[in-house]
């Protein structure tokens, strides 16, 4: 008898007949002799629904109330999906996060686990329950509050609870048949991946994939978790997330390159005229620090002869950027900069795979393949299986679909989409 613990996101359970099928699944499962957690989302758009509600009554809701609001919908799909076992004739119980046992810190709306005491979910099992946890949220034992786990945190509950029951697999089911080397709803030719280095899911999902949500993967790599990536709606065997060291165990070479992600949530700020003298570039990133902003790429250019001065271009996410914007420009003239230039009109392009350390001229045929295609690149950031650039945000589906038949990763066939969302 194995335990596994699946994954259930919005897309798999957006409305009555998707949850009994996700049940006759979960059913299935059971049937076959295994132990089964189950950590489910809030119903299709329930959260963004939640979400926009807070905002018609409040300009800048309270995040201790946000969290006890946004939590609802995880509440909701978790007891109809038992219920909906229940009528299949097995037994199944709902838990929220602090009931299953997911305390976190004390930080709203972007918690992080802390410990997983899953006292409850080990009972049902034992006593031959199937066990369903709402995703996406905690509890802090110092506040005793209850805390979300940011966008996606269904996955990181996920995996949180295979790595405290010491699982056999997390399966972690969405809307798409496995990982892809591109987002099909973009690259069309996309193919479905059999295998997946935890190092190269870990990049992908850090630069725009979202089947995965990199603290899932983070979390998994971590405590030796391996992650199988499968859709809800077919019974396609889907992706292995494995950790590199198990590579032997599935008698794969790495490939050259394992996918291509894309991102169109971040900005670009440029600090012109910036004295060219040791500390100046600390001084800029301590002020972006202070907004909070996390940084993506940073280009910084050689002071040209004689002038004493530089530019540093970095990208950041959206959803700060203005605050950050506002700090820099305040503090012009501490700094001594010439002038500030921000743009939101940049999409990011990841190149990822592990054979990159073993196969030259990558970096070649990615330029030729653009410059052929008449795009031009804007920035450029490496890491040791990875290149991203940065190009103008309406050439980002054709620079991607470029990039990935430059590759060679086309398919066939046209990949299924059967839902939209990803997760």
């Amino acid at each position: 008898m194995s335990l596994i613990v699946q994954k259930y996101g919005g897309s798999s359970v957006a409305d009555a007949e998707s949850i009994k099928r996700v049940a006759k699944r979960i059913v299935d499962t059971r049937s076959a002799g295994n132990d089964v957690v189950v950590a489910v989302s809030a119903m299709g758009d329930t959260t963004d629904d939640l979400i926009d509600l807070a905002h018609s009554v409040a300009e800048r809701p309270d995040a201790r109330e946000f969290d006890m609001l946004v939590t609802t919908g995880e509440r909701v799909s978790m007891a109809l999906l038992a219920m909906a076992i229940k009528d299949l004739g097995f037994d199944a119980r709902s838990y929220t996060g602090s009931q299953a046992g997911m305390i976190t810190d004390s930080k709203h709306g972007d918690a992080r686990i802390v410990d997983v005491t899953p006292v409850r979910v080990r009972e049902a099992l034992d006593q031959g329950a199937i066990a369903i946890v709402a995703g996406f949220q905690g509890f802090n034992r110092d506040s005793r509050d209850i805390t979300t786990l940011g966008r996606g945190g269904s996955d990181t509950t996920a995996v949180a609870l295979a790595a405290a029951l010491d699982a056999d697999v997390c399966e972690i089911y969405s809307d798409v048949d496995g990982v892809f080397t591109a987002d099909p709803r973009i690259v069309p030719l996309a193919h479905k991946l059999d295998h997946i280095t935890s190092e190269e899911m870990l990049e992908l999902a850090a630069n725009g994939a979202k089947v995965l949500h990199i603290r899932a993967v983070e979390y998994a790599r971590r405590q030796g978790v391996t992650l199988h990536v499968r859709s809800s709606f077919s019974d396609l065997p889907g992706t292995i997330v494995y950790n590199p060291e198990r590579a032997e165990e599935f008698e794969v070479e790495e490939p050259m390159i394992a996918g291509v992600a894309h991102d169109l949530t971040q900005a670009k700020i440029t600090v012109s005229g910036v004295p060219d003298v040791p500390g100046k570039a600390a001084q800029i990133f301590a002020i972006v620090a202070e907004q909070g902003a996390n940084i993506d790429m940073i280009v910084q250019n050689v002071s040209g002869r004689g002038t004493g001065i530089t530019d540093i271009s970095f990208t950041l996410p959206k959803a700060g950027a203005e605050k950050v914007k506002r700090a820099l420009e305040e503090a012009k003239d501490e700094i001594g900069y010439e002038q500030l230039t921000f743009t939101e009109g940049i999409g990011k392009i990841s190149l990822v795979g592990s054979g990159m350390r073993t196969n030259i001229g990558v970096s070649a045929r990615l330029f030729e393949a653009l410059r052929d295609a008449g795009i031009n690149i804007d920035m450029i950031s490496t890491s040791e299986i990875r290149i991203s650039i940065t190009v103008r945000a309406e050439l980002v589906t054709e620079a991607t679909r470029v990039i990935h038949s430059a590759f060679g990763l086309d398919a066939d066939h046209e990949a299924v989409v059967y839902a939209g969302t990803g997760r």
